[in-house]
């Protein structure tokens, strides 16, 4: 079930229109239905509440102003570069200039994995 900040793809007659995300779920009245409140990610910003049951949040199909609408979760895609645990991304190219004694033009590039761990 999507949650709250989740980030959700709407679809209308099971076409994808538009991105949104979950700000707030709450009870409605009445039982098992929810007010769910979501801010659509367009321009301009626009936030709409819609009364929907528990199935209809995760994505079964429901019907708005005659149109079949239905939600669905988005999900980050895995990376498609398959880096070890122990060994970051650039990490072997920094210690391929290490061994050529190179530093690149500019600085130092400290990727956000490595930044992570030299702050801890």
């Amino acid at each position: 079930m999507p949650m709250e900040n989740d980030v959700v793809l709407i679809y209308v007659e099971d076409e994808p229109t538009s991105f949104a995300r979950i700000e707030e779920i709450r009870p409605d009245v009445k039982k098992d239905w929810f007010i769910i409140k979501i801010l659509m990610l367009q321009v301009p910003l626009q936030s709409v509440s819609w009364i929907l049951k528990a199935d209809y949040i995760n994505g079964d199909p429901f019907y708005m102003g005659g149109k079949s609408v239905r939600m669905e979760k988005v999900v980050c895609p895995p990376d498609e570069r398959d880096w070890e645990e122990d060994e970051p991304p650039g990490e072997s190219e920094k210690q391929q200039e290490t061994e050529n004694n190179t530093t690149p033009p500019g600085g130092e590039v400290i990727s956000f994995t490595r930044h992570r761990r030299l702050k801890k």
